[in-house]
C-alpha cells in the first residue's frame, strides 16, 4: 500500500473518530416519578438503548485508535493473522478492520 492510500485511511479513521466523539448525546434519565407507567418504560427503554449505543461508539473509537496505531507503526492494512495484505474493497468498507476477509469468516465460523 503507497503512502497515498494510507492517508486516504487516515483521514477517513480521523473523521469517523470526530463523527463519534462529537455524537455524544447526553443519557437521558431512566424512570422518575413524572408521568405514567408507559412514560416511564419508554423512558427505561430509551436509556438503555442510548447505553447500548455508547458502549459499542466506545469499542469503534478503540478499533479507530488502534489502526491510527497500526498507521503509525506501518502494519496497517496487513492481516493480524495470515499477514497478507487486506484487500482496499475490505478496508474501504471497515478501514478499521485487523483482519483480511477469509480470516475474519473462519473467526466467525
Amino acid at each position: 500500500m503507497n503512502a497515498r492510500d494510507v492517508n486516504k485511511y487516515k483521514r477517513l479513521l480521523l473523521a469517523k473518530q470526530r463523527e463519534l466523539s462529537i455524537d455524544r448525546a447526553v443519557l437521558p434519565a431512566a424512570g422518575g416519578a413524572q408521568g405514567d407507567l408507559i412514560d416511564e418504560a419508554n423512558l427505561d427503554a430509551e436509556a438503555d438503548l442510548q447505553i447500548k449505543v455508547r458502549q459499542t461508539d466506545v469499542r469503534l473509537l478503540r478499533a479507530i485508535e488502534e489502526a491510527l496505531t497500526r498507521i503509525k507503526r506501518g502494519t496497517f492494512g496487513i492481516c493480524e493473522v495470515c499477514r497478507r495484505p487486506i484487500s482496499q474493497a475490505r478496508l474501504k468498507a471497515v478501514p478499521w478492520t485487523r483482519h483480511c476477509l477469509d480470516c475474519k469468516q473462519r473467526e466467525h465460523a
